[in-house]
């Protein structure tokens, strides 16, 4: 083996570990896959349906009202849920209609929902502080969400990312709303 042959598998071998390295990037801080687990999120999404999470966005643009997000939740589990309540909001369900600040709010996202009455001071609060924000599932009959006092109100260094696009099962792929 001579110094030609060397210098070549170090210049092929440099290319790899750059891609690599790219493709960690791009995973750790840009995009990743993700699971979902549970029928909390159903009719937008079901059980064991793959989304794509788009990481990156929330740290140029902020969390609006109907995005469809990853959280953390209990250290080692991860949520899939929609933003409903904002910072600065007062929210509450009253006979089936989400009020924001006691305005009548149309979910156009959800069709033939049951959301039970609630209220945010069920929560012990006011109105949202900054950088929380109130999550629930789309099923709401049976989601855990920012209704029960385990989930709360989620800061917004919990948000992962916003859901994108399904990706599997191949019959349903599609972004979501």
């Amino acid at each position: 083996m001579d110094w030609l042959d060397i210098k070549e598998f170090i210049k092929d071998t440099f290319k790899y570990i750059i891609v690599i390295v790219v493709v960690l990037v791009l995973a750790i801080y840009v995009v990743s896959l993700q699971q979902v687990v549970g029928p909390s999120m159903s009719d937008t999404l079901n059980n064991n349906d793959i989304v794509l999470l788009d990481k990156i966005s929330y740290r140029f643009t902020d969390i609006k009202r109907g995005d469809v997000v990853s959280l953390y939740y209990a250290d080692t589990k991860y949520l899939i849920k929609r933003v409903i309540g904002l910072p600065g909001e007062y929210v509450e369900f009253q006979d089936n209609k989400l009020y924001i600040d006691n305005k009548y709010m149309d979910e156009d996202y959800v069709e033939d929902v049951i959301t039970d009455d609630f209220s945010l001071s069920e929560l012990g609060y006011d109105e949202i502080p900054e950088d929380m924000y109130l999550v629930l599932g789309d099923n709401r009959e049976d989601s855990l969400d920012s209704r029960d006092a385990s989930v709360g109100l989620i800061p917004k260094e919990d948000i992962i990312g916003k859901v994108r696009i399904r990706i599997w099962p191949l019959n349903k792929i599609g972004i979501i709303r």
